[in-house]
């Protein structure tokens, strides 16, 4: 079980400076979770993630039951030991699959709705079901990548994956729903969650600490309904689940609404936000951890986040392309301003060669980078906190 413990609240916004204690070391909130899907973060070996500030990391429970099978990791001793990783872990639930895998893939959108995007004309179409599985009240019918064999995930199969699995934190499963669902969609998905959630905190016959999401969408009474709900569950914490709509400036308003119903003294985890323009908004809304993709999915296609040139703060970014061919005569490092060693080591020419020649040590060298230069952010942002600036 998880120990929570607020040792610092802002008197400027609601971040708040935390202590997470597990029965494999404490982690200090705000904080960056870097994304492991298949128990690595792609790239990187694990002493290396614990170079980068990384506290804690997220694995997917989908794809590792689909392989090597969440039996086999029980067997070589869990995912800490599998992967070797000695620090906190989190699982999903596999709740994020039933959007990515199913309306995600046939409407081709994200958690947020690009603006001017074709698919803002769908936004108030009804749709049952998406092409490539079936919902049911139940849980959800999945088709294997790997055999083509169906694959039922509900919450008692998403709870018993997890606790074989064996990580600190776990959370109920549940339907994220798409931008694209309208009202009277997202209400019959939101019922279902949070049957569900209550299925799933029945389920778990485990130490481990089960966090409940909270859905609802783009809708300010479902999404207080699902605060309230999930809220007053025997949860250990909360994550803050589903689509953000089609304006980032909506997001931190819908955050909000969420954290307004929520037990105070519980952590509150993000699922699957955190560019850097929205870290610092998200943490003064009073989030406590958030999971992203984004530093390490950049980093293997050649962007690196830096520090902004004409910068009005320290979390100021820009992003840089090191695809480009101007940077294979930039003598200067990745980003200046940066310690971590590939800035201290290798200049932009460097990487723009190994980008350019397929090279994977370039991915492996710009996914530490990033990775280093978010926590880094946050770490800041925690010393603000704690010095009354945030």
């Amino acid at each position: 079980m998880i120990n929570f413990k607020i040792v610092k609240k802002s008197q400027k916004s609601r971040a708040r400076i935390g202590i997470l204690k597990t029965s494999f070391g404490e982690v200090e909130t705000p904080t960056l979770v870097p994304v492991a899907t298949q128990a690595v973060v792609k790239t990187l070996a694990t002493e290396e993630l614990v170079q980068t500030k990384t506290q804690m990391i997220i694995c997917n429970t989908f794809h590792l039951h689909l392989k090597p099978g969440e039996e086999i990791i029980k067997k070589l001793g869990g995912l800490h030991k599998f992967m070797n990783w000695q620090k906190p872990i989190m699982t999903d639930s596999g709740g994020f699959q039933v959007f990515s895998l199913g309306f995600g893939r046939d409407l081709g959108v994200g958690k947020i709705l690009k603006r001017n995007s074709k698919q803002q004309m769908q936004t108030n179409l009804q749709i049952n079901q998406p092409k490539n599985l079936k919902i049911t009240n139940d849980g959800v019918f999945f088709t294997s990548s790997l055999d083509g064999k169906k694959i039922f995930l509900g919450p008692k199969e998403s709870i018993k994956i997890q606790e074989a699995l064996g990580a600190d934190i776990i959370f109920a499963f549940d339907e994220c729903t798409s931008p694209t669902a309208n009202y009277e969609y997202t209400k019959k998905s939101l019922e279902r969650t949070h049957r569900w959630a209550i299925r799933s905190l029945k389920a778990k016959n485990s130490t481990q600490s089960l966090f409940g999401i909270i859905q609802g969408g783009k809708f300010k009474d479902l999404r207080k309904e699902s605060a309230k709900f999930i809220g007053s569950l025997n949860f250990d914490g909360f994550g803050i689940g589903g689509e953000f709509g089609d304006d980032k400036n909506k997001m931190v308003k819908m955050i909000n609404w969420v954290i307004d119903e929520l037990p105070q003294e519980k952590p509150r985890h993000l699922l699957g936000i955190g560019h850097p323009e929205d870290i610092l908004k998200i943490i003064k809304a009073g989030i406590d951890s958030f999971d992203c993709i984004v530093p390490s999915r950049y980093g293997r296609r050649g962007i690196a986040f830096i520090h902004a040139s004409k910068q009005k703060s320290f979390i100021s970014a820009e992003r840089l392309d090191l695809n480009k061919s101007k940077f294979l005569k930039d003598k200067k490092a990745v980003d200046p301003k940066c310690d971590c060693f590939v800035c201290q080591n290798y200049s932009r020419a460097y990487l723009a060669h190994l980008f350019r020649a397929k090279e994977i040590t370039g991915m492996k060298l710009l996914t530490f980078h990033n990775l280093y230069f978010f926590n880094s952010i946050i770490e800041k942002i925690r010393k603000d906190i704690k010095n009354g600036k945030i």
